[in-house]
């Protein structure tokens, strides 16, 4: 198969195999309304959809509307959330989310992305994410991911993920833009792998422009000796204590 040339034929051709290895691709984030799904993607960050799935039954059977959530003890909040990370960060963005809910949108969640992004802990990938998937709207969240599956296809040469999300925008059909990240995700997890990818095993690699030539980069042990040598008794005798971060 020759290499299309052009990154709109380039996305078709993607667009159509992915559709076939997995027709069937579903959101990671359990959930069983909008509300749900927003505060998931919100806790989502710098977390595994594993640990979100377990904590998330918990927070909302404790605050299954944004009312309940709004009217939250933060303390109380922080301690269900604990094990996703930042926990600080995302109880404040949640509280916020949910009173914003109910001071301007009646409590519901907003299906305008211009609107959802006016609510605390929330970007255009979790807007787009809200918008696919809880409501079948069009929306193409750009994850690590679909960031680093796009560069790799040169469907762009773009890093910053609002500018990734705009430059696939027109190539992919409104309709399908949800399901294309969600597929891309899926791929980039089971073979387009951040440091291995397996080429070798990929329906992507004959039309791929990277196929073949990502590898890892090479790990040296300078790090792990520079931390044995500042550990060793002489070198902690002699050392300075740091002063205070402010």
């Amino acid at each position: 198969m020759a290499r299309p040339r052009g990154a709109q034929t380039r996305a078709d051709v993607v667009r159509a195999a992915l559709a076939d290895l997995y027709p069937d691709v579903q959101c990671a984030l359990q959930h069983r309304n909008a509300f749900e799904l927003l505060g998931a993607t919100i806790l989502s960050a710098q977390c595994t959809d594993e640990r979100v799935n377990m904590v998330t039954p918990v927070l909302f059977e404790r605050y299954p509307t944004p009312s309940d959530l709004a009217a939250a003890d933060p303390d109380e909040l922080e301690t269900i959330i604990k094990s996703t990370g930042f926990f600080r960060a995302k109880a404040k963005s949640l509280l916020g989310m949910a009173a914003t809910l109910e001071a301007n949108f009646g409590g519901e969640v907003p299906t305008d992305l211009d609107d959802l992004v006016t609510l605390p802990g929330v970007g255009r990938k979790t807007g787009n994410v809200v918008r696919s998937v809880a409501f079948g709207l069009p929306g193409l969240p750009v994850d690590t991911h679909v960031g680093r599956l796009s560069r790799r296809l040169k469907l762009t040469n773009e890093t910053d993920p609002v500018k990734v999300e705009l430059e696939l925008n027109p190539m992919v059909p409104p309709d399908e833009r949800g399901r294309f990240s969600l597929r891309l995700i899926e791929h980039g997890r089971q073979v387009c792998d951040a440091r291995k990818p397996r080429c070798a095993d990929c329906v992507l690699a004959e039309m791929c422009p990277s196929a073949g030539t990502v590898t890892p980069a090479p790990r040296t042990a300078k790090a792990a000796t520079t931390k044995r040598a500042r550990t060793t008794p002489a070198a902690s005798a002699h050392k300075k204590p740091k002063a205070p971060r402010r």
